[in-house]
Protein backbone atom coordinates (compact mmCIF):
# COMPACT_ATOMS: atom_id res chain seq x y z
CA UNK A 1 0.00 0.00 0.00
CA UNK A 2 2.84 2.57 0.80
CA UNK A 3 4.49 1.79 -2.67
CA UNK A 4 1.53 2.44 -4.45
CA UNK A 5 0.88 5.42 -2.68
CA UNK A 6 4.50 6.77 -3.64
CA UNK A 7 4.07 5.47 -7.06
CA UNK A 8 0.17 7.44 -7.47
CA UNK A 9 1.83 10.34 -5.96
CA UNK A 10 5.21 10.63 -8.11
CA UNK A 11 2.13 10.52 -11.31
CA UNK A 12 -0.09 13.33 -9.22
CA UNK A 13 3.43 15.92 -8.83
CA UNK A 14 4.45 14.94 -12.77
CA UNK A 15 1.22 16.11 -13.34
CA UNK A 16 0.69 18.83 -11.26
CA UNK A 17 4.31 19.83 -12.91
CA UNK A 18 3.50 19.92 -16.58
CA UNK A 19 0.21 21.57 -15.33
CA UNK A 20 2.02 24.64 -13.77
CA UNK A 21 4.42 24.87 -16.91
CA UNK A 22 1.22 25.28 -19.00
CA UNK A 23 -0.45 27.43 -17.06
CA UNK A 24 2.84 29.45 -16.70
CA UNK A 25 1.98 30.87 -19.77
CA UNK A 26 -1.22 31.64 -19.43
CA UNK A 27 -3.33 35.06 -18.09
CA UNK A 28 -5.09 33.91 -14.65
CA UNK A 29 -8.05 35.60 -13.10
CA UNK A 30 -6.57 38.34 -10.11
CA UNK A 31 -3.48 37.95 -11.42
CA UNK A 32 -1.32 41.14 -10.94
CA UNK A 33 2.45 40.89 -12.16
CA UNK A 34 3.19 40.15 -15.62
CA UNK A 35 3.32 37.18 -17.17
CA UNK A 36 7.07 35.59 -17.74
CA UNK A 37 8.89 37.45 -20.22
CA UNK A 38 9.82 34.71 -23.01
CA UNK A 39 11.68 37.49 -25.40
CA UNK A 40 14.45 39.70 -25.02
CA UNK A 41 12.14 42.39 -25.61
CA UNK A 42 9.64 41.66 -22.79
CA UNK A 43 12.46 41.02 -20.97
CA UNK A 44 13.38 44.84 -21.08
CA UNK A 45 9.55 45.66 -20.96
CA UNK A 46 9.33 43.73 -17.36
CA UNK A 47 12.87 46.05 -16.50
CA UNK A 48 11.25 49.26 -17.32
CA UNK A 49 7.88 48.24 -15.59
CA UNK A 50 9.53 47.30 -12.88
CA UNK A 51 12.67 49.51 -12.15
CA UNK A 52 11.22 53.09 -13.97
CA UNK A 53 7.56 53.07 -14.06
CA UNK A 54 6.83 51.36 -10.65
CA UNK A 55 9.12 53.45 -8.66
CA UNK A 56 7.64 56.38 -10.27
CA UNK A 57 4.05 55.48 -9.90
CA UNK A 58 4.91 54.72 -5.66
CA UNK A 59 6.43 57.82 -4.96
CA UNK A 60 3.81 60.09 -6.60
CA UNK A 61 1.28 58.01 -4.86
CA UNK A 62 3.36 58.37 -1.42
CA UNK A 63 4.06 61.96 -2.00
CA UNK A 64 -0.03 62.62 -2.80
CA UNK A 65 -0.85 60.55 0.45
CA UNK A 66 1.43 62.77 2.20
CA UNK A 67 0.31 65.66 0.90
CA UNK A 68 -3.63 64.81 1.84
CA UNK A 69 -2.49 63.80 5.30
CA UNK A 70 -0.72 66.98 5.69
CA UNK A 71 -3.61 69.20 4.28
CA UNK A 72 -6.42 67.30 6.99
CA UNK A 73 -4.30 68.10 10.09
CA UNK A 74 -2.88 71.30 9.07
CA UNK A 75 -5.80 72.98 7.89
CA UNK A 76 -8.80 71.56 9.47
CA UNK A 77 -11.35 73.65 10.89
CA UNK A 78 -10.00 72.84 14.17
CA UNK A 79 -6.51 73.88 13.76
CA UNK A 80 -7.35 76.40 11.22
CA UNK A 81 -10.22 78.13 11.97
CA UNK A 82 -9.75 81.18 10.28
CA UNK A 83 -8.67 80.81 6.84
CA UNK A 84 -6.54 83.03 4.45
CA UNK A 85 -8.65 84.69 1.94
CA UNK A 86 -6.17 84.06 -1.20
CA UNK A 87 -6.64 81.31 -3.79
CA UNK A 88 -3.34 81.43 -5.52
CA UNK A 89 0.17 80.59 -5.06
CA UNK A 90 2.33 81.39 -8.08
CA UNK A 91 5.53 78.85 -7.07
CA UNK A 92 2.53 75.66 -6.07
CA UNK A 93 1.26 76.75 -9.85
CA UNK A 94 4.64 76.60 -11.43
CA UNK A 95 6.11 73.28 -9.49
CA UNK A 96 2.76 71.58 -9.79
CA UNK A 97 3.28 72.07 -13.87
CA UNK A 98 7.24 72.01 -14.29
CA UNK A 99 7.47 68.68 -12.01
CA UNK A 100 5.04 66.06 -14.16
CA UNK A 101 6.89 67.31 -17.35
CA UNK A 102 10.31 66.48 -15.98
CA UNK A 103 8.50 62.82 -14.57
CA UNK A 104 7.34 62.23 -18.26
CA UNK A 105 11.07 63.48 -19.97
CA UNK A 106 12.14 60.77 -17.64
CA UNK A 107 10.21 58.15 -18.71
CA UNK A 108 10.59 59.03 -22.40
CA UNK A 109 14.08 58.39 -21.97
CA UNK A 110 13.77 54.60 -21.56
CA UNK A 111 10.68 53.97 -22.99
CA UNK A 112 10.90 55.70 -26.84
CA UNK A 113 13.82 53.71 -26.93
CA UNK A 114 11.96 50.72 -26.37
CA UNK A 115 9.17 51.80 -28.88
CA UNK A 116 11.81 51.57 -31.21
CA UNK A 117 13.23 48.42 -31.12
CA UNK A 118 9.51 47.34 -30.66
CA UNK A 119 8.93 48.72 -33.93
CA UNK A 120 11.56 48.85 -36.01
CA UNK A 121 12.29 44.63 -37.64
CA UNK A 122 16.06 43.97 -37.00
CA UNK A 123 18.53 43.75 -39.99
CA UNK A 124 21.57 41.93 -38.38
CA UNK A 125 23.22 38.66 -39.27
CA UNK A 126 24.88 35.82 -38.12
CA UNK A 127 27.83 34.09 -39.35
CA UNK A 128 29.21 30.72 -37.79
CA UNK A 129 32.56 29.04 -38.82
CA UNK A 130 34.04 25.80 -37.81
CA UNK A 131 37.11 26.27 -36.04
CA UNK A 132 40.51 24.49 -36.78
CA UNK A 133 42.51 24.48 -33.84
CA UNK A 134 45.12 26.85 -35.61
CA UNK A 135 43.50 30.22 -36.46
CA UNK A 136 41.76 32.98 -34.60
CA UNK A 137 41.22 35.60 -36.87
CA UNK A 138 37.72 35.74 -38.19
CA UNK A 139 35.94 37.80 -40.94
CA UNK A 140 32.62 39.21 -40.83
CA UNK A 141 31.18 41.33 -44.15
CA UNK A 142 29.42 44.80 -43.32
CA UNK A 143 27.42 45.10 -45.91
CA UNK A 144 24.85 47.02 -44.71
CA UNK A 145 23.09 50.14 -45.60
CA UNK A 146 25.33 52.98 -44.95
CA UNK A 147 22.75 53.83 -42.09
CA UNK A 148 23.25 50.63 -40.50
CA UNK A 149 26.65 49.20 -40.84
CA UNK A 150 28.33 47.96 -37.90
CA UNK A 151 30.96 50.72 -36.98
CA UNK A 152 31.09 50.11 -32.83
CA UNK A 153 32.24 46.86 -31.33
CA UNK A 154 29.13 47.08 -29.30
CA UNK A 155 26.93 46.34 -32.40
CA UNK A 156 28.96 42.86 -32.68
CA UNK A 157 28.41 40.06 -30.42
CA UNK A 158 31.05 37.11 -30.52
CA UNK A 159 30.37 33.41 -29.06
CA UNK A 160 31.99 30.40 -28.43
CA UNK A 161 29.92 27.26 -29.18
CA UNK A 162 30.23 23.47 -28.88
CA UNK A 163 28.21 20.45 -27.42
CA UNK A 164 28.44 22.36 -23.53
CA UNK A 165 26.36 25.04 -25.30
CA UNK A 166 26.98 29.04 -26.22
CA UNK A 167 29.45 31.01 -24.03
CA UNK A 168 29.87 34.80 -24.88
CA UNK A 169 32.95 36.52 -25.51
CA UNK A 170 34.05 39.98 -23.93
CA UNK A 171 35.43 42.61 -25.92
CA UNK A 172 39.26 43.38 -25.30
CA UNK A 173 39.34 40.58 -22.35
CA UNK A 174 38.51 38.05 -25.25
CA UNK A 175 38.89 39.44 -28.67
CA UNK A 176 39.83 42.79 -30.64
CA UNK A 177 38.31 43.89 -33.73
CA UNK A 178 39.64 46.51 -36.67
CA UNK A 179 37.74 47.47 -39.33
CA UNK A 180 34.58 49.12 -37.90
CA UNK A 181 32.89 50.82 -40.19
CA UNK A 182 34.64 49.43 -43.19
CA UNK A 183 33.38 46.22 -46.03
CA UNK A 184 35.12 44.01 -43.71
CA UNK A 185 36.09 43.51 -40.26
CA UNK A 186 38.22 40.71 -38.85
CA UNK A 187 37.59 39.09 -35.62
CA UNK A 188 40.94 38.61 -33.98
CA UNK A 189 40.38 36.17 -30.73
CA UNK A 190 43.04 36.32 -27.72
CA UNK A 191 42.65 32.26 -27.47
CA UNK A 192 42.70 30.37 -30.42
CA UNK A 193 39.70 27.66 -30.63
CA UNK A 194 39.85 24.56 -30.46
CA UNK A 195 39.08 22.37 -33.34
CA UNK A 196 35.21 21.06 -33.00
CA UNK A 197 34.11 24.26 -31.72
CA UNK A 198 32.11 26.81 -33.85
CA UNK A 199 32.64 30.88 -33.78
CA UNK A 200 29.42 32.27 -33.70
CA UNK A 201 30.04 36.61 -34.72
CA UNK A 202 26.06 38.64 -34.95
CA UNK A 203 26.47 41.54 -36.37
CA UNK A 204 23.43 44.55 -36.53
CA UNK A 205 22.48 47.88 -35.40
CA UNK A 206 19.62 46.31 -32.79
CA UNK A 207 20.64 45.10 -29.71
CA UNK A 208 17.53 43.82 -27.18
CA UNK A 209 17.33 42.31 -23.76
CA UNK A 210 18.26 44.22 -21.03
CA UNK A 211 21.28 46.14 -20.55
CA UNK A 212 23.58 47.81 -18.09
CA UNK A 213 21.44 50.54 -15.78
CA UNK A 214 22.33 54.06 -17.43
CA UNK A 215 24.87 51.85 -18.89
CA UNK A 216 27.06 52.10 -16.32
CA UNK A 217 25.55 49.56 -13.76
CA UNK A 218 24.81 45.81 -13.51
CA UNK A 219 25.14 43.01 -15.97
CA UNK A 220 24.79 43.86 -19.60
CA UNK A 221 22.32 40.80 -21.39
CA UNK A 222 21.33 42.61 -24.18
CA UNK A 223 22.13 40.60 -27.17
CA UNK A 224 22.31 41.71 -31.32
CA UNK A 225 19.12 41.02 -33.37
CA UNK A 226 19.59 39.15 -36.53
CA UNK A 227 17.15 39.80 -39.05
CA UNK A 228 14.24 37.76 -39.06
CA UNK A 229 14.07 34.06 -40.67
CA UNK A 230 10.40 33.65 -40.51
CA UNK A 231 7.58 35.57 -41.20
CA UNK A 232 4.10 34.97 -39.67
CA UNK A 233 1.35 36.72 -41.64
CA UNK A 234 -1.88 37.13 -39.00
CA UNK A 235 -5.32 37.58 -40.40
CA UNK A 236 -8.64 38.16 -37.93
CA UNK A 237 -11.51 37.45 -38.60
CA UNK A 238 -15.10 37.44 -36.66
CA UNK A 239 -13.75 35.02 -34.24
CA UNK A 240 -10.79 33.59 -35.43
CA UNK A 241 -7.71 33.63 -37.22
CA UNK A 242 -5.99 32.68 -40.23
CA UNK A 243 -1.88 32.34 -40.66
CA UNK A 244 -0.10 32.09 -43.64
CA UNK A 245 3.74 31.05 -43.79
CA UNK A 246 5.10 33.14 -47.42
CA UNK A 247 8.69 31.88 -46.57
CA UNK A 248 7.39 28.15 -46.64
CA UNK A 249 4.81 27.82 -49.29
CA UNK A 250 2.45 30.31 -48.07
CA UNK A 251 0.27 27.68 -46.61
CA UNK A 252 -2.72 29.00 -44.63
CA UNK A 253 -3.61 27.32 -41.11
CA UNK A 254 -6.84 28.24 -39.38
CA UNK A 255 -6.88 28.76 -35.63
CA UNK A 256 -10.12 28.31 -34.09
CA UNK A 257 -10.96 28.07 -29.92
CA UNK A 258 -11.56 24.65 -28.72
CA UNK A 259 -14.91 24.15 -27.45
CA UNK A 260 -15.53 23.12 -23.59
CA UNK A 261 -15.48 19.31 -23.74
CA UNK A 262 -12.42 19.56 -25.93
CA UNK A 263 -10.01 21.10 -23.38
CA UNK A 264 -8.83 21.42 -19.17
CA UNK A 265 -10.99 23.77 -17.59
CA UNK A 266 -7.33 25.92 -17.33
CA UNK A 267 -7.19 26.67 -20.87
CA UNK A 268 -10.64 26.65 -21.97
CA UNK A 269 -10.86 29.86 -24.28
CA UNK A 270 -7.03 29.76 -24.70
CA UNK A 271 -6.59 26.29 -26.45
CA UNK A 272 -7.05 26.33 -29.94
CA UNK A 273 -7.68 23.83 -32.81
CA UNK A 274 -4.69 23.88 -34.60
CA UNK A 275 -1.47 26.10 -32.62
CA UNK A 276 0.82 27.53 -34.64
CA UNK A 277 4.47 26.63 -34.59
CA UNK A 278 7.54 28.59 -34.67
CA UNK A 279 11.53 28.28 -34.02
CA UNK A 280 12.72 29.14 -30.97
CA UNK A 281 15.66 31.41 -30.50
CA UNK A 282 14.98 33.05 -34.47
CA UNK A 283 13.59 36.34 -34.93
CA UNK A 284 9.69 36.13 -36.42
CA UNK A 285 8.41 39.41 -37.88
CA UNK A 286 4.39 39.04 -37.38
CA UNK A 287 2.33 41.05 -40.29
CA UNK A 288 -1.15 41.41 -39.37
CA UNK A 289 -4.02 42.27 -40.94
CA UNK A 290 -8.10 41.40 -40.95
CA UNK A 291 -11.36 40.84 -42.88
CA UNK A 292 -14.01 42.44 -40.91
CA UNK A 293 -13.37 44.68 -38.12
CA UNK A 294 -10.34 45.36 -35.91
CA UNK A 295 -8.71 43.22 -33.90
CA UNK A 296 -5.55 42.57 -31.97
CA UNK A 297 -2.93 40.04 -31.67
CA UNK A 298 -1.44 39.93 -28.38
CA UNK A 299 1.40 37.58 -27.04
CA UNK A 300 2.17 38.63 -22.97
CA UNK A 301 4.97 36.84 -22.71
CA UNK A 302 6.79 37.82 -25.60
CA UNK A 303 5.22 42.08 -24.80
CA UNK A 304 3.32 41.81 -28.03
CA UNK A 305 -0.05 43.64 -29.09
CA UNK A 306 -0.42 45.15 -32.71
CA UNK A 307 -3.88 45.60 -34.39
CA UNK A 308 -4.91 43.76 -37.28
CA UNK A 309 -6.67 46.03 -39.34
CA UNK A 310 -9.01 45.91 -42.30
CA UNK A 311 -6.90 47.08 -45.53
CA UNK A 312 -3.91 48.03 -43.28
CA UNK A 313 -0.94 46.04 -42.85
CA UNK A 314 0.52 46.16 -39.31
CA UNK A 315 4.15 44.97 -38.49
CA UNK A 316 6.22 43.91 -35.33
CA UNK A 317 8.70 41.23 -34.36
CA UNK A 318 9.28 38.68 -31.62
CA UNK A 319 12.49 36.43 -30.65
CA UNK A 320 10.90 33.72 -28.35
CA UNK A 321 14.25 32.04 -25.74
CA UNK A 322 12.10 29.19 -24.47
CA UNK A 323 10.37 26.12 -26.80
CA UNK A 324 7.53 25.46 -25.12
CA UNK A 325 3.09 26.37 -25.34
CA UNK A 326 2.33 30.14 -24.80
CA UNK A 327 -0.86 31.72 -25.03
CA UNK A 328 -2.84 34.99 -25.64
CA UNK A 329 -5.73 36.37 -26.77
CA UNK A 330 -7.85 38.94 -29.19
CA UNK A 331 -6.92 42.62 -27.46
CA UNK A 332 -9.74 44.56 -29.33
CA UNK A 333 -13.10 44.47 -28.74
CA UNK A 334 -14.41 42.91 -31.81
CA UNK A 335 -17.96 41.65 -31.54
CA UNK A 336 -20.20 39.94 -29.21
CA UNK A 337 -17.70 36.59 -29.24
CA UNK A 338 -14.76 38.75 -28.56
CA UNK A 339 -13.55 36.65 -26.00
CA UNK A 340 -13.89 33.55 -28.08
CA UNK A 341 -10.47 34.41 -30.15
CA UNK A 342 -7.49 33.03 -28.30
CA UNK A 343 -3.81 32.33 -29.72
CA UNK A 344 -1.49 29.36 -29.32
CA UNK A 345 1.80 29.19 -30.39
CA UNK A 346 4.31 26.50 -29.60
CA UNK A 347 8.05 27.46 -29.96
CA UNK A 348 10.03 24.32 -30.94
CA UNK A 349 13.16 23.59 -32.26
CA UNK A 350 14.53 24.03 -35.96
CA UNK A 351 13.85 20.93 -36.84
CA UNK A 352 10.83 20.23 -35.40
CA UNK A 353 9.25 22.91 -36.81
CA UNK A 354 10.52 22.00 -40.50
CA UNK A 355 8.86 18.58 -39.72
CA UNK A 356 5.23 20.89 -38.66
CA UNK A 357 5.77 22.92 -42.08
CA UNK A 358 6.32 19.90 -44.23
CA UNK A 359 3.45 18.23 -42.72
CA UNK A 360 1.40 21.34 -43.64
CA UNK A 361 3.03 21.36 -46.94
CA UNK A 362 1.57 17.80 -47.81
CA UNK A 363 -1.89 18.78 -46.62
CA UNK A 364 -2.01 21.42 -49.40
CA UNK A 365 -0.57 19.52 -51.89
CA UNK A 366 3.54 20.67 -51.68
CA UNK A 367 6.86 18.16 -52.31
CA UNK A 368 8.50 18.68 -48.87
CA UNK A 369 11.32 21.91 -48.36
CA UNK A 370 14.91 20.66 -49.15
CA UNK A 371 17.60 20.54 -45.87
CA UNK A 372 19.32 23.98 -47.70
CA UNK A 373 16.04 25.77 -48.03
CA UNK A 374 14.68 24.70 -44.46
CA UNK A 375 17.75 26.14 -43.11
CA UNK A 376 17.89 29.45 -41.01
CA UNK A 377 18.57 32.11 -44.09
CA UNK A 378 20.33 34.51 -41.72
CA UNK A 379 23.54 32.06 -41.01
CA UNK A 380 26.04 31.86 -43.62
CA UNK A 381 26.93 28.49 -43.44
CA UNK A 382 30.18 27.10 -41.63
CA UNK A 383 32.38 26.43 -44.92
CA UNK A 384 32.08 29.40 -46.40
CA UNK A 385 33.13 31.92 -43.25
CA UNK A 386 36.05 29.40 -42.34
CA UNK A 387 36.80 29.44 -46.27
CA UNK A 388 36.83 33.49 -46.43
CA UNK A 389 38.34 33.65 -43.00
CA UNK A 390 41.70 31.19 -44.15
CA UNK A 391 41.80 33.49 -47.33
CA UNK A 392 42.25 36.32 -44.79
CA UNK A 393 45.42 34.70 -42.75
Amino acid sequence: MRAMTKIFGAISGAGLTAMTAALANTPVDGGISLLPAKSPTAQEVHVFHNWVLMPVMVGISLFVLALLLWVIMRYNSKANPNPQKFSHNMLVEVLWTGIPIFILLFIALFSFDLLYKEDVIPDGKQVVAAADGQQNVFTFENNFTERRTVKRAKHLDVLIADGAGERALTYRDDFTVEGLGDPEIRVALNETPARGQNVIIRGGRTRVGPGKIFGLFGEDQSRVAVAPTVTLKVNGFQWGWTYFYPDFGDFEVNSLMLEEDQTTPELYRFAVDNPIYLPVGESIRVVTTAQDVIHSWAMPNFAIKVDAVPGRLNETWFQALEEGTYYGQCSEICGVKHSFMPIEIRVVSRAAFMEWVNEQRALNGMEPMSADVAAAPQTVRQADLSQTAAASN
